[in-house]
């Protein structure tokens, strides 16, 4: 398997960590889910409300404090979750960079196996572990990268702006079908509201199409069914108890 096209200035080592090195990423997948969590539990809440017969203002005040309810609980978990991750990252970054110091053949071992199974000739493999373990920091680069799974630049990612994104995400969702409650009321407030919520939860659906697999048309009829069942579900919950 050739590892490059011609002659570069930089080492065989290098260029073998830059075929290991695959960026990937989740940050769409992120967004749509957070998106997706607000406008989903929002709906439900406002749908179960108006199956009470709640008045306007009532929808409203409880819908805003679903939603920042809702968002807190979501912020939180997110910082807690990342925190807890850059914390363990730390720790196995600092138990590999002690292996890396105290046990280098053996960790030699196990960087060749890593490069032999991205298809390098063993004696290729063997010469770029070599060049890589005599650079310190690009050996622990390698190690956490292809054996720890870790990115060392972000290690598990900042957990201010994961908890602000995610924030953000899951309160815009959620205010999706408060919107028309704002400009009207009655009827028209609900069918509006059933509106945006079922566009809202198309396009939500037709975004997670870009990383399930999954036809846009498919994903986006999945998804207004499914938020569409579970409103009914709550508007028929709300028409039964406030019928008590």
């Amino acid at each position: 398997m050739p590892l490059s096209s011609g002659p570069t200035p930089t080492g065989f080592g290098t260029r073998v960590r830059r075929l290991l090195h695959r960026p990937s990423g989740n940050a769409l997948r992120a967004a749509v889910l957070g998106v997706n969590d607000g406008l989903v539990s929002s709906f439900c809440l406002v749908m179960g409300l108006e199956g009470a017969a709640a008045s306007r203002e009532a929808v409203i005040l409880a819908g805003l404090a679903g939603l920042t309810a809702g968002a807190c609980s979501m912020a939180l978990g997110e910082w807690l979750s990342v925190t807890n991750s850059r914390e363990m990252n730390n720790k196995r970054l600092r138990d590999m960079a002690h292996e890396l110091a105290h046990d280098a053949a053996r960790a030699r071992q196990r960087l060749v196996a890593v490069i032999e199974g991205k298809g390098v000739l063993p004696a290729d493999a063997g010469r770029a572990a070599d060049e890589i373990m005599r650079n310190p920091r690009a050996a622990l680069d390698t190690f956490a990268r292809e054996v720890l799974g870790i990115n060392p630049q972000e290690r598990g990612g900042n957990p201010v702006q994961a908890a602000v994104i995610s924030f953000v995400l899951y309160s815009s969702g959620a205010l999706v079908p408060l919107l028309p409650f704002f400009v009207t009321a009655g009827p028209s407030a609900q069918l509006g509201s059933i509106v945006a919520c079922l566009a809202g939860l198309g396009l939500v659906g037709w975004g997670t199409s870009s990383f399930n697999g999954r036809p846009g048309w498919f994903s986006a009829l999945r998804q207004v069914l499914i938020g569409g069942m579970a409103a009914a579900f709550t508007y028929g919950l709300g028409t039964v108890f406030g019928s008590l």
